[in-house]
């Protein structure tokens, strides 16, 4: 039986597979020409491998740690044929995704034993963050845990209603002080809700865009800091939600929110909408935070933890 059999459903299984379809049909079967009827790996490869790779929005340094990398096992391993490559190229990526800290986990639970378990959400309008915040909801309810939403994305018109209809859709409370409140104070307050009615986990939804990034660190600060006051060891995570369709600009906002708080994972959002799954590479290795979660498709379900050795065996399926 192989990891990705052992760990996943057959229907997480075909999620993932047919969420990463578009990548695998720019991607990996670019590649498959690039190697077929070679029997080493040339410059002219080499060449090719690394267009294929920036195009699938991996990124230029990542890309050329990969090639590197590649370069030195084939050398060492004496490669001849496509299965053997594919073999190296696969070890070479899940080798990178294992250093910058992205674990293999079974199922949704809090990443600490903390109760209650405090999860500041953050992340740009329009990557899908509330559905996200939903799903993550959804999944936790599902394995037994009691969990809270917290509406501190008080300036959009729209953020706090989402919010309130993802509870209901998966059966978990809600918090909010409307619009136009103090996010720190609906942060602050959603926390002190989580204690007085022992909720396990507090998932706090933030602002998705502020006019300057000093602002953007201002306010995630700010709501930081009122959290502490309540919880000192808390929010016990951080996630950035970031949508795989943007690719590059993706990672400029991986940037800017990585200067503004302590992210500690990354939701990857829009999978299956996207032929550059590939700027999961780029972005875990060039901020070294673990990507978490991935999504690939609208269902309730179809977020799934990430798990790099099921990630990459679906890729090279």
């Amino acid at each position: 039986m192989s990891f990705f059999k052992k760990f996943f459903s057959k229907e997480k299984e075909e999620d993932l597979n047919k969420g990463l379809e578009k990548t695998k049909q720019s991607f990996f079967s670019q590649i498959s020409k690039a190697v077929a009827g070679k029997s080493k790996v040339d410059i002219e490869f080499l060449d090719e491998l690394e267009s294929i790779l920036i195009s699938a929005d991996v990124g230029l340094d990542t890309t050329v740690k990969i090639i590197d990398r590649l370069e030195a096992k084939v050398a060492e391993d004496k490669y001849l044929n496509v299965e053997e490559l594919n073999s190296i190229l696969k070890q070479v990526i899940v080798d990178i995704l294992s250093e910058n800290h992205t674990e293999d986990v079974e199922d949704f639970e809090p990443s600490q034993p903390n109760r209650p378990h405090i999860i500041l959400v953050v992340g740009v309008n329009g990557v899908g963050k509330t559905t996200t915040i939903g799903k993550l909801s959804h999944q936790f309810k599902k394995n037994g845990f009691s969990v809270v939403l917290g509406a501190a994305d008080t300036f959009r018109a729209a953020a706090v209603d989402q919010l309130k209809i993802w509870s209901e859709r998966s059966n978990t409370e809600f918090y909010s002080k409307g619009m136009n409140t103090d996010p720190a104070a609906v942060a602050y307050e959603t926390v002190q809700y989580a204690l007085n009615h022992q909720k396990d986990i507090a998932i706090i939804d933030t602002a998705g865009r502020l006019h300057t990034k000093k602002q953007l660190m201002d306010e995630l600060t700010k709501i930081k800091r009122s959290i502490q006051k309540k919880l000192p060891e808390a929010p016990h995570e951080v996630i950035l939600v970031l949508d795989a369709t943007t690719g590059q600009n993706a990672i400029e906002q991986a940037k800017h929110f990585t200067a503004a708080t302590d992210v500690t994972g990354i939701a990857l959002t829009k999978l299956d909408g996207s032929a550059k799954g590939g700027v999961v590479l780029g972005i875990s290795d060039q901020f070294k935070i673990p990507i978490k979660y991935i999504g690939v498709g609208e269902g309730m379900e179809q977020l799934q933890v990430f798990n790099k050795k099921a990630f990459v065996d679906s890729l090279f399926s």
